[in-house]
C-alpha cells in the first residue's frame, strides 16, 4: 500500500494488516513517508486507535527497522522506562544503582515529549556527554560500568526515532498504541532480559486518569508478553512534580545532589527505590521486594551508585570530575528569581502547566528542530501540603531574560492552588502489575 492508502484506511477506522504496517514503517525508515504523512498517520491512530494485533505489528516493525542487540554479560540485562512526567530524574539515579547491585542497564532514552522532560535532553546538559554513541562505545560502557544511558542511535529502532519527534509537535503523544510501540520497540532492540515500566497517572501524565494509565500498562504488558519480554508495571502519581526541579541542567544538578546524599526528595526516593527493587527481582538478583529495596538503598547510602554514575558520565565523554564539581560544568541561567504566592498551604498543582512553563522558557520544543536551552527551568518547587507565604516561595525561576522570568512567575502562580490548611497526602505508588520473574 502507498502511504496515503494506509493513512486513509486508518482514518476511516479500518484495521491495518501487518504487511501494510510493515511497509509504512519501512517508509518511515528510508524516507518514502514524508513528515506530513507521518503526522497524518499519527493523528489517525490517535483518533481511531489500534487493535492489540495492530499495536504488536507496529512494535515489531519498528523494532526490526534497525539492529537488535545481543549481550553476553555476567548478569541480567535490565531496564526501566517512564511514560513521562515533570521533575522525573529517576533514570539518572536508578541505572547506576541497579548496576551497583549486579545488573546491567543499557538504557535507551528519549527526548522531551510535549510538557514532559526527556532524559536524553537532561544528559546533553553535561558538557561532552555523548548521548548518541556508536554501538561499540555503548557496549563497552555497559560492560565496564554496568550502565549507559543514551538516546536512540541511527541503528536502533530508527523508525520510532523519526515518529517520536513528529508526535512531540503534533499533539499526538497521548495515544496508547503509539506510546506502547515507541517504548517497546526501543526496549526490544536493546536485548533486555526484563523491563520495569513506570506508568504515570495524574495532571502531569500523558494519561491523566487512572483508567487511562491502567489501559496503557495493560497494553505495554500484553505486547511485551507477546514479544517474550518479562515486564512489570507500576502506576505512580504524577499529580504533582516528582522532584523539586524541572528543566535540564537543574534536574541533573538535583540528581547529583541525590546521588551524593546532599538532598533526596522523599517522593523521588520512594519511586526510585520501588522501581529498582522490581528490577532486581525481575532479574533474579534478589528473592523479594523487601530485600531488593534494601540493596538499592545501600547502593545509594554507600556511594556505590554515585561511583557508577561518575564512571558512566566519564565513559561517555563527560567530565571526569562531574560528580564533585557539577556547578563548574552545568549551564546556569542569568536570571534567577523566587516566586511567591499567598499565605497558606499548597492544595493542588497543575503539573502539566508546570511542564509547559519549562517549554516556554526554552527548555522544551514546539518543533522537532528547536534547540534546547539547558540552563532554564524551575527549582525548589513547593510540594502539595507545603506552607507558602512571604518567606516560603513556591519555587525559583531560572530564565534567560527578565521578561521570560516575569511570564514564568505568573504562570507558576496560576499552576498552584493555595488553601488555608494542608490537604491529606495521597499515595505515590498507586498500583502494580507483575510479570514473570526469573528465579534467583
Amino acid at each position: 500500500m502507498i502511504p496515503q492508502d494506509v493513512i486513509r484506511a486508518k482514518r476511516d477506522g479500518a484495521a491495518l494488516d501487518p504487511a501494510a504496517i510493515a511497509d509504512f514503517v519501512a517508509g518511515l525508515t528510508d524516507g518514502r513517508v514524508t513528515e506530513g504523512q507521518a503526522a497524518a498517520f499519527a493523528m489517525a491512530v490517535f483518533f481511531r486507535g489500534m487493535t492489540s494485533a495492530e499495536c504488536a505489528a507496529l512494535t515489531r516493525a519498528m523494532t526490526l527497522s534497525g539492529e537488535s542487540l545481543a549481550w553476553s554479560l555476567p548478569g541480567p540485562v535490565l531496564d526501566k522506562h517512564s511514560t513521562g512526567g515533570v521533575g522525573d530524574t529517576v533514570s539518572l539515579m536508578l541505572a547506576p544503582a541497579v548496576a551497583a547491585c549486579g545488573g546491567f542497564v543499557p538504557m535507551i532514552s528519549g527526548r522531551g515529549l510535549g510538557h514532559t522532560g526527556g532524559t536524553l535532553d537532561k544528559l546533553e546538559a553535561i558538557p561532552g556527554y555523548v548521548a548518541q554513541p556508536d554501538t561499540g562505545l555503548f557496549r563497552r560502557v555497559v560492560a565496564e560500568t554496568g550502565c549507559a544511558i543514551i538516546g536512540q542511535t541511527a541503528d536502533l529502532a530508527p523508525a520510532d526515532k523519526r515518529l517520536y519527534a513528529i508526535r512531540d509537535v503534533t499533539a499526538t503523544v497521548e495515544s496508547v498504541p503509539l506510546i506502547t510501540a515507541s517504548i517497546l520497540s526501543k526496549k526490544l532492540a536493546a536485548g533486555l532480559d526484563g523491563l520495569v515500566m513506570d506508568v504515570k497517572s495524574g495532571s502531569g501524565a500523558f494519561m491523566p486518569t487512572l483508567e487511562g494509565s491502567r489501559a496503557l500498562a495493560e497494553s505495554i504488558a500484553g505486547v511485551a508478553a507477546e514479544a517474550g519480554l518479562p515486564t512489570t508495571a507500576l502506576i505512580t502519581d504524577m499529580d504533582r512534580p516528582l522532584g523539586s526541579a524541572a528543566g535540564n541542567a537543574v534536574e541533573v544538578a538535583l540528581a547529583v545532589d541525590f546521588l551524593s546524599g546532599r538532598r533526596r526528595d522523599p517522593r523521588l526516593l520512594a519511586v526510585t527505590v520501588a522501581l529498582g527493587a522490581e528490577m532486581l527481582v525481575l532479574g533474579g538478583i534478589a528473592r523479594n521486594l523487601d530485600d531488593s529495596a534494601r540493596m538499592i538503598e545501600r547502593a545509594f547510602d554507600s556511594g556505590a551508585a554515585a561511583e557508577r554514575f561518575a564512571r558512566m558520565v566519564a565513559g561517555l565523554g563527560g567530565p571526569a570530575d562531574f560528580l564533585e564539581r557539577p556547578a563548574a560544568h552545568l549551564a546556569a541561567a542569568p536570571v534567577r528569581r523566587p516566586v511567591h504566592a499567598a499565605y497558606g498551604f499548597v492544595e493542588r498543582i497543575d503539573t502539566r502547566a508546570v511542564g509547559m512553563i519549562v517549554v516556554a522558557l526554552g527548555g522544551g520544543r514546539t518543533r522537532p528542530q528547536d534547540p534546547i536551552d539547558a540552563a532554564v527551568g524551575l527549582t525548589a518547587l513547593a510540594g502539595v501540603g507545603q506552607e507558602t507565604g512571604p518567606d516560603a516561595p513556591i519555587g525559583f525561576v531560572h530564565a534567560r531574560t527578565e521578561a521570560d522570568a516575569d511570564a514564568a512567575a505568573t504562570a507558576l502562580r496560576a499552576a498552584y492552588r493555595i488553601a488555608p490548611s494542608p490537604p491529606a497526602a495521597g499515595p505515590i505508588l498507586i498500583d502494580r502489575s507483575a510479570g514473570p520473574a526469573r528465579t534467583a
